[in-house]
């Protein structure tokens, strides 16, 4: 029997794939809208943060929107930004420089990502949403020129090849929607990029 016989398949209203801080927010809005809406989001590592490695500074202003009471809720927004430098750095040291604007860090905070993205995942999961880590999305399911859902890798394949005793065949998850939040260079939206045309006639990418 092939693998494809053997694919389970889950549906749900709304798959999400990717379990950072957009996928996780919008997770949160989709159930704040529609409390009965079945939300579904799969996320490649072995849990929520566990490839979210980097420190950021956080503008809670969208924060402030979608949880008013974060602080209530424990978000882990614990520094302030204290001050800010702008320097201009040469080979034997560096010039200060007057701080743009635009990268004024007041009220802002400096926090781990990894555990924005945990403690965002207890707020989605609170409110219904079905967060399963360990799943990668391998493949897009495009049916008729349509998003279907995607499909996941196999689990549990030696290195040679073999399946193991914890080998677990693909599985289907297909949705109405699904939202693709894999980070600025994620495999999956590569695809779709290529696929549906999305970058002809647009500007370079930017990440921030």
């Amino acid at each position: 029997m092939s693998d494809d016989a053997q694919s389970e398949i889950m549906e749900c209203d709304v798959l999400i794939v990717g379990a950072g801080p957009a996928g996780l927010s919008a997770a949160i809005r989709l159930m704040q809208l529609n409390p009965s809406a079945n939300v579904m989001l799969i996320e490649k590592g072995s849990e929520v943060g566990a490839h979210i490695l980097s420190g950021a500074v956080l503008e809670p202003k969208s924060l402030n929107l979608l949880i008013p009471d974060w602080k209530e809720k424990g978000a882990p927004l614990n520094t302030p930004v204290a001050s800010d430098h702008f320097s201009f750095l040469t080979k034997r040291g560096r010039i200060s420089l007057p701080t743009p604007p635009q990268m004024n860090n007041h009220g802002n905070y400096i926090i781990s990502l990894g555990n924005f993205a945990r403690w965002l995942a207890e707020q989605a999961t609170n409110l219904g949403v079905q967060i399963f880590p360990g799943f990668t999305a391998a493949h897009v399911i495009i049916e008729d020129g349509v998003v279907k859902g995607v499909r996941t890798g196999a689990f549990g394949i030696g290195k040679n090849g073999e399946k193991k005793h914890s080998y677990q065949p693909p599985m289907e998850l297909r949705a109405k929607t699904t939202l693709f939040a894999e980070g600025c260079r994620g495999s999956i939206s590569q695809q779709l990029m290529r696929e549906f045309s999305l970058r002809d006639n647009a500007n370079p990418q930017t990440y921030g």
